[in-house]
């Protein structure tokens, strides 16, 4: 069985010996250090929790989560050398129950002789209860030091029991800027392209860059394909251009830059595209987007805050519909997510327009931040204590449910801010049936105060 052979390799065994120039780009750059490693900084900079256990010598069973190409196994791998431990690489694809239980009994004879155990698990999530809690004893005894590697939320796809019982590293897409200096390495370093005479300008660069999207691996396979498909100059120098990077990639990169003044016009454009009831631009502007290599996720946030800005009670389903599009393209990704992201983009911006919502919690923020002091009415504080009790805590308070009405005539605001509208609905869509039912609990309240 291959996980068995690889107890044969010892700490060392996964380094970077016997790798040759045909191998991938991005298995020749793997890091074998930390001071190698990119991104993450939150996690294994100086003195940073995960740096300081694995200084310490003193790590336990975790689970790295994280989008693709983060440097999960890398990580992993990085642990298992710096702390001289045994380290074996255990798919959940190909693996049963079977030889996760012999995997186990092998690490539990070299416990017996001192020496640890390290078990990575590459996408643990696809492991179900059985095998999962096949782990869980070995986990409990200190047999293994379980590593398990997910892109999906732990807290859903890893049994509580064995989640408990491992510390959770949440591990961030990299960022352009740590894209940009991995290619960089890759072009200058011995086991990259360190001996090749590569003509490459730097916005090229910075493009490849940002279609990694966060990505390390996507990246140095795009800089792989693109030295193989650049133009070889009569003096043996790889020319790379941005038609380059368009063929390598199979679309146009638009040299999009994610932090620049053009993320934000063109996110500005589709948002007041939709506001303006205009779907063609809407969708012409998204694809913009979504071309030039902006994150969906991004995208469908946005239009998560759009539907509850501008769309707001006059559509509720506008907001389920947004997060429906973020969870779409959460699921199956680019390219597919896209027509999930038209279909939230039409449907919002032919929805009926009410921004009462927004108008009345900027409203409101603004007199709460002035106002942060100001004491809760006593009728609607709460009185678990007979002392609470004796201070009139909870007196006069109605229950809403056992009137008629299922409403009180009863005030919830501060006495500074009787009276106060902050929610002042719209005649749009599904909002004029509450305007006019907010109105007429309102006439009923000034009566019932008129009334006293």
């Amino acid at each position: 069985m291959e996980q068995m052979s690889l107890f044969d390799m010892g700490s060392s065994g996964w380094k970077g010996e016997g790798l040759h120039a045909s191998d991938p780009l991005a298995s020749r750059l793997r890091p074998e250090t930390l001071e190698e490693f990119v991104g993450q900084k939150h996690l294994v900079g100086k003195g940073k929790v995960l740096r300081r256990l694995i200084d310490q010598d003193s790590i336990c069973s975790m689970i790295f989560w994280g989008p693709p190409g983060v440097g999960k196994t890398t990580l992993a791998r990085i642990i298992a050398g710096r702390t001289r431990a045994e380290f074996i690489d255990f798919s959940a694809v190909t693996s049963g129950i079977k030889e996760i239980r012999q995997v186990m009994q092998q690490a539990e004879q070299l416990r017996l002789t001192g020496r640890r155990t390290i078990v990575f698990v590459d996408e643990i999530h696809r492991f179900n209860k059985a095998q999962q809690d096949a782990f869980l004893p070995f986990v409990e005894k200190g047999s293994i030091i379980l590593i398990g590697a997910t892109t999906e939320n732990p807290s859903f796809e890893v049994n509580s029991a064995l989640l408990s019982r491992c510390k959770v590293f949440v591990l961030q897409a990299l960022s352009e800027e740590d894209i940009t200096e991995l290619l960089h390495h890759a072009l200058t370093a011995k086991s990259g392209y360190g001996g090749q005479k590569i003509e490459i300008p730097e916005e090229v660069l910075r493009a490849a860059a940002v279609f990694a999207n966060g990505d390390a691996r996507t990246a140095l396979n795009t800089l792989e394909m693109m030295v193989l498909n650049g133009e070889i100059l009569p003096d043996g120098t790889i020319r790379i251009t941005e038609e380059t990077l368009e063929q390598c990639t199979s679309r146009r990169s638009l040299l999009y830059d994610k932090k620049g003044e053009e993320h934000y016009n063109l996110i500005s454009a589709l948002h007041k595209s939709m506001r303006n009831t205009d779907p063609d631009a809407a969708v012409y502007w998204l694809a913009r987007m979504l071309e030039a290599g902006e994150d969906p996720l991004y995208v469908a946030r946005r239009l998560i805050r759009f539907a509850s800005e501008d769309v707001g009670i006059a559509d509720s389903s506008a907001l389920t519909v947004a997060v429906s599009a973020y969870q779409a393209c959460h699921f199956i990704g680019m390219p597919e997510c896209g027509v999930n992201l038209t279909h939230a983009v039409v449907y919002l911006s032919m929805a009926p327009k009410s921004n009462a919502l927004y108008r009345a919690y900027e409203d409101c923020r603004e007199d709460a931040a002035g106002m942060l002091a100001e004491p809760v009415p006593l009728q609607i504080r709460n009185a678990p204590t007979s002392l609470m009790e004796d201070l009139h805590y909870g007196e006069g308070y109605v229950y809403a449910h056992s009137t008629p009405e299922k409403v009180a005539a009863m005030q919830c605001l501060p006495d500074s801010l009787k009276g106060r509208r902050y929610y002042l609905p719209t005649d749009e869509g599904e909002e004029k049936k509450v305007k006019e039912k907010l109105e007429r609990i309102l006439n009923w309240k000034r009566e019932q105060e008129q009334k006293k």
